[in-house]
């Protein structure tokens, strides 16, 4: 994986810097985000490395399916990803993309696992919190998981924050065997 990642980083870099100079990451992220779902399909997968299709068969198909999402650039990157061997590499490329925006928009991915779904104002409340925490907008991402049995678990990067029932009987059990 670190192979893949260290290819990854010089092609998001390029069309990060050509996405921010030309505003155009709402663009580039939709257009990422298509070619990736048909990368990781299994078909196209078998196709990637079938000896009977082409570079370009392979880049015209996935711009064929990216439809009018991909302009002519992207049309390029894709077709300069498929010359090189390297669409397999489409999804660590999409990735590092987005940590790239994330970073230059001061933006922070916040996981909330909570143990029942979480109203609107609560979802304020950790927003809010976590924006104070970390000194960036925050982007929720709620996940419902019954066996904490109450509470929440708070994740951004490396910050974590259990304050589920669950958690807090783990380690009061913790602290009775020890």
């Amino acid at each position: 994986m670190a192979e893949i990642k260290t290819v990854a980083r010089p092609y998001a870099k390029a069309i990060f810097e050509l996405a921010r100079d030309q505003q155009t990451f709402d663009e580039w992220s939709s257009v990422l985000a298509l070619a990736c779902t048909v990368v990781e399909d299994e078909g196209f997968h078998g196709m990637m490395h079938s000896p009977v299709v082409s570079p370009d068969q392979l880049a015209g198909l996935v711009i064929e399916i990216c439809g009018e999402h991909a302009g002519q650039k992207q049309q390029n990157f894709i077709r300069l990803l498929a010359e090189n061997g390297r669409l397999h590499c489409l999804p660590a490329i999409a990735h590092e993309f987005v940590a790239m925006r994330d970073e230059y928009e001061n933006i922070a991915d916040v996981d909330i696992t909570s143990a029942v779904p979480l109203s609107e104002e609560q979802k304020q409340h950790f927003a809010t919190a976590m924006k104070n925490r970390l000194g960036k907008d925050v982007r929720l991402n709620c996940d419902i998981d019954a066996s904490l049995i109450g509470g929440a678990i708070v994740r951004s990067g490396d910050v974590v924050i259990d304050g589920s029932l669950r958690g807090r009987l783990d380690r009061l059990a913790g602290a009775v065997t020890h």
